[in-house]
C-alpha cells in the first residue's frame, strides 16, 4: 500500500501566488502579514512571493485564475473578508468567491487556497486574523504548502 501525504514545506524553488481583496483592509492585510509569516516559518522565501490587490472578495476568482495560466506557482491563496451588512449582498459575494476560487483550483490543477473571512462582525474577523482564532491567512499558507507538496508527491 502506498499513502502520500502532504508536508509543511517551502523549498527553495517553490513559488506562491497571493490575491489579496483590499476591500476591509484592516483585516486583510493581517491575513496577508499572517501568511507571509507562516510561509518563512516553514523556509519559504520572500523573493518567492507574488502579491495581486484586487478591488474586494468578488474579483479573487479572476485574479486567482489569472495567476494559475502563468504556470509560475505551485499554489495560489486567495484572501480576503467579507462581512455581513443589513442587506442580501453579503450572501451573493460569499457565495460567488466560494464557487469561484473553487472553480479555478479544479480547472487549474492547483491548490487554489480559500482564506476568505465570511464573518458576521468585524470583531468576528479581527479574531480569525490573528487574535482570539489565530491567523486564518497563516492557516491558509499552511493549506497551500501541504496540499502543493502532496500533489508534487501524487504526480511524481
Amino acid at each position: 500500500m502506498t499513502t502520500h501525504e502532504g508536508r509543511l514545506v517551502a523549498p527553495d524553488n517553490l513559488k506562491i501566488g497571493i490575491a489579496v481583496s483590499r476591500f476591509n483592509e484592516l483585516v486583510t492585510e493581517r491575513l496577508l502579514e499572517g501568511a507571509l509569516w507562516a510561509f518563512k516559518r516553514h523556509g519559504g522565501l520572500e523573493a518567492n512571493i507574488e502579491i495581486v490587490r484586487v478591488p474586494g472578495a468578488f474579483e479573487l476568482p479572476l485574479a486567482a485564475q489569472a495567476m494559475a495560466q502563468t504556470n509560475r506557482f505551485a499554489a495560489i491563496l486567495c484572501l480576503g473578508a467579507v462581512i455581513r451588512g443589513a442587506t442580501t449582498h453579503y450572501d451573493y459575494v460569499c457565495s460567488a468567491a466560494t464557487s469561484g476560487i473553487q472553480t479555478v483550483g479544479l480547472q487549474s490543477g492547483l491548490p487554489v487556497v480559500f482564506g476568505v473571512l465570511t464573518t458576521d462582525t468585524l470583531e468576528q474577523a479581527f479574531e480569525r486574523a490573528g487574535s482570539k482564532a489565530g491567523n486564518k491567512g497563516a492557516e491558509a499558507m499552511d493549506v497551500a504548502l501541504e496540499m502543493s507538496d502532496l500533489l508534487r508527491q501524487i504526480k511524481s
